[in-house]
């Protein structure tokens, strides 16, 4: 009966992975996620920082809510980012250091 427990929680895992690999799955949205493991960062300096424009800076950020991998503050008029979960920022730096040139 144990075997049946590990298969469900398997696959819970792996719909969470398979959700979190989603997010990572478009360029536009890795560059951002690469920047906000570093540091939080308001709209204005992920649009500079990554040289990603509107409106597709946008709609990036509307997806990377949607998949609920990062957190939302506002100060003011300005909304800042974060990423949720310590786990992809592990993800982040290991998929950096496999295969981002180090100088």
């Amino acid at each position: 009966m144990n075997d049946g427990l590990e298969i469900t929680s398997m696959r819970e895992s792996a719909d969470t992975v398979v959700g979190i690999l989603k997010s990572l799955a478009n360029s536009d949205r890795l560059l951002i996620l690469c920047h906000l493991s570093q540091q939080e960062l308001n709209v204005s300096q992920i649009e500079e920082i990554t040289q990603i424009h509107q409106p597709t800076l946008s709609q990036q950020l509307m997806m990377l809510r949607k998949s609920d991998v990062v957190n939302t503050r506002r100060d003011g008029k300005q909304i800042f980012y974060s990423i949720k979960d310590e786990k992809m920022v592990q993800v982040l730096n290991t998929l950096y250091a496999l295969y981002c040139p180090q100088v």
